[in-house]
């Protein structure tokens, strides 16, 4: 190889060299903001909201980070808790992430997306810490003294539980969807409040709910089996969660006919006027709720509930389905009262306004055979929201 052409060869490759430089160069000033990484705005992902442009989210919350240059993205924060990225999520200029659920432990506001080159961009961001949601309590009829379970999201400690009467309650066991506390002496009927640094919660539920009760058994009234009522439990006995309850313990057939409790208004009294004319119109708005306490599971036949029903009795009326065991403890059912209205209306019994009060069954009938042992009480139909 002679010296000219070595020399010849350095040159072109320095040439090459030059050219390459010149024309990344050139690519870098051609793209937007010269390649660097920007945040234009936030929005929700909803195609109809696109116009909603965000400061902050909550969350969970779905986003869409809009802006330039942004393809290169390998790691995003929120405070000091990393999102998840899907690379087919990820142009140039959109990033589409889920705002992490879990809360920080340094709350910056800031948002970092950090790149393959190392760099960082930096964007001012709120996540807002959810505040307590109660959704339902395993028992709404609990002791003083004994331990209720509430359950629902965001329980996030330090936390404080206060029934009405302004009670506190002492802390068992606390985890993200689940408290346990020990219900304190002075409790009243009425909903719990859960406070954390991050809001406040009054339930919609109410503890020891006493509204509207059209079934309790305190004393009994009705046309059927006084027999069934416990007021004094002995041993063996589930304890009371609100003075006498109803206790069903018999061998039961397959569509052996077994009305348990109720009759009609005049042999019920003044409670079969407790259920609201507002549920009677607009069942929507409401539940039937009450507690049972299945000593022997409830696995095979049919429990036929009729409530509300101005007309009569209807033998299709609501049914409330096996399986159900609560292993020896008292549990809360909750129930839609508008598919209790549904289900009586196609059975031809439309719910209508009485002032003369409604009719009242439990009716054991359905198919298959039940060795029953399960206790009732406190049949009521609430509205849904707190008043």
């Amino acid at each position: 190889m002679t010296r000219q052409f070595i020399i010849s060869y350095l040159s072109l490759f320095a040439a090459l060299a030059v050219t390459a430089i010149i024309n990344m160069s050139c690519e870098k000033d051609d793209l937007p903001n010269n390649g660097e990484p920007v945040i234009s705005f936030i929005r929700v992902t909803d195609p109809e909201d696109a116009d909603s442009l965000l400061t902050g989210a909550g969350q969970g919350d779905l986003i869409a980070i809009v802006g330039e240059n942004l393809q290169d993205a390998k790691e995003i924060w929120f405070n000091d808790q990393r999102g998840s990225l899907t690379p087919t999520y990820i142009t140039s200029t959109t990033i589409i992430v889920t705002v992490p659920a879990h809360i920080p432990d340094e709350i910056t506001n800031k948002m970092r997306i950090i790149f393959s080159n190392g760099k960082t961009l930096e964007h001012n961001f709120e996540v807002k810490i959810s505040e307590p949601l109660i959704s339902a309590m395993l028992s709404e009829y609990v002791p003083t003294g004994g331990v209720a379970t509430i359950r629902g999201d965001f329980f996030y400690q330090p936390l404080t539980v206060t029934f009405a009467g302004g009670k506190q309650g002492t802390l068992v066991n606390v985890k993200d969807q689940e408290i346990q506390v020990t219900v304190p002496e002075g409790a009243q009927p009425g909903p719990v409040t859960i406070k954390t640094k991050f809001g406040e919660t009054k339930s919609d539920l109410w503890f020891r709910d006493n509204r509207n009760i059209f079934l309790s058994s305190d004393p009994f009234t009705g046309w059927w089996n006084a027999a069934f009522v416990v007021s004094k439990p002995g041993p063996g006995d589930p304890p009371a969660i609100n003075g006498n309850y109803i206790r069903v313990k018999k061998a039961i057939g397959g569509w052996q006919w077994t009305e348990v409790a109720g009759g009609p208004p005049d042999a019920m009294g003044a409670i079969s006027k407790n259920i609201p004319d507002s549920a009677i119109l607009k069942p929507a708005s409401y539940f039937l709720k009450f507690e049972v306490n299945t000593i022997k599971p409830y696995n095979n036949n049919v429990l036929k509930i009729t409530a509300g029903l101005a007309g009569g009795f209807n033998d299709s009326q609501y049914t409330w389905l096996p399986p159900y065991d609560t292993k020896g403890q008292w549990q809360t059912v909750v129930i839609p009262f508008d598919e209790i209205a549904a289900s009586y209306e196609s059975a031809g019994s439309k719910l209508a306004v009485s002032d003369k009060g409604y009719y009242t069954r439990l009716l054991f009938h359905g198919g298959g055979d039940l060795d029953c042992d399960m206790a009732f009480d406190n049949f009521r139909v609430v509205r849904k929201e707190s008043d």
